[in-house]
């Protein structure tokens, strides 16, 4: 089966094909991210407009590189939410009119449930069931699965999703957007132990809150000259804290479940840092531990399309009626 795949949830627009729901054919992401830069978030009518004008270039891209024609095309997979509403809506005005137009059924996919299925077309010997992080910029959520079409809550955050405390720090920092990669480098060659930053406890242990860390932050800054060696301390110290309460929530949600597999996704999972120390972490506590490659982490299409692939072989459908699903 031939799957295009749609995705434009946030300032991403990226068309994909893959075969089956493992074999990436093409994978074409185009980002406004530059222009978001310069008022140090995304802008929702920005990023809309943007998708506007590039997502057919993007599909011709994207068709081209697959070498596919358009009658090979077997079904269209489209994120339909969560995400910003335009944004969604320019994916999903383009995936069933494409459908419509080659007489092909359409489907439609949640993103965060696409960012943990990415991991399968990483990784072959994958078993389920599993607990599976999703760590972004506009989500953070702990999942038990025993079927990629069977995702149960376990916990999510209740304020800031971790991606957002690491702009919003950057930000205070004075180092700019996207706050993730410049914290990440910045890190680097600072002193982790020297400032003590703590999330706040939740009354479910596998919910999360990362507002407070981020208001702390702005508190021990105030008043203070910020030199190139209090940067790196504090950029090493929140980064610090805030990967230590992903690991920590991640393995009471495997203890809770039984599950000696993690599952993680999502464009935080970028980082290197957290990589390393939570498959560190993982393996010490005997939990397998996957990752997407650190291009696939990012939003893309292609996991919208594996995962489409999947779900329409264990017979989902959907029909021209499909909408926006903002939770």
């Amino acid at each position: 089966m031939i799957v295009l795949g749609v995705e434009s949830s946030c300032d991403e627009t990226s068309v994909a094909v893959v075969r089956g729901s493992k074999k990436i054919l093409s994978n074409i992401v185009a980002s406004s991210l530059k222009i978001h830069s310069k008022h140090g978030g995304v802008i929702p009518e920005i990023a809309s407009r943007m998708q506007l004008e590039s997502i057919a270039s993007v599909f011709n891209q994207a068709v081209k590189k697959a070498k596919i024609n358009c009658k090979d095309i077997d079904l269209v997979s489209v994120t339909s939410g969560p995400g910003l509403p335009g944004s969604l809506l320019v994916g999903i005005s383009f995936a069933k009119a494409l459908a419509l137009s080659l007489g092909k059924p359409v489907i439609g996919v949640n993103h965060i449930y696409s960012h943990v299925y990415a991991n399968l077309l990483c990784h072959r010997n994958i078993k389920l069931p599993a607990v599976a992080l999703v760590v972004s910029g506009g989500h953070t959520s702990l999942f038990y699965i025993k079927d990629f079409a069977d995702f149960s809550l376990l916990g999510e955050t209740l304020d800031d999703a971790c991606g957002e405390a690491f702009d919003k720090v950057a930000k205070i920092m004075g180092l700019g957007y996207p706050g993730g990669p410049l914290i990440e480098k910045l890190a680097e060659g600072g002193n982790r132990k020297k400032i003590k930053f703590a999330c706040s406890g939740m009354n479910n242990e596998m919910d999360f809150s990362f507002s407070g860390i981020k208001t702390a932050v702005f508190y021990y800054l105030k008043g203070k000259k910020i030199g190139p060696g209090l940067k790196k301390d504090l950029a090493a110290c929140f980064q610090e804290s805030a990967v230590n309460t992903l690991i920590r929530k991640s393995l009471v949600a495997c203890k809770h479940k039984k599950s000696a597999v993690l599952l993680i996704g999502g464009g935080v999972v970028a980082n290197g840092y957290l990589r390393q120390k939570i498959y560190s972490k993982a393996k010490e506590a005997g939990v397998v531990c996957y990752f997407p490659d650190t291009n696939l982490c990012m939003d893309n299409a292609a996991m919208v399309a594996a995962l489409g692939s999947y779900l329409y072989e264990k017979g989902k459908r959907s029909s021209l009626n499909l909408n926006i699903e903002l939770s």
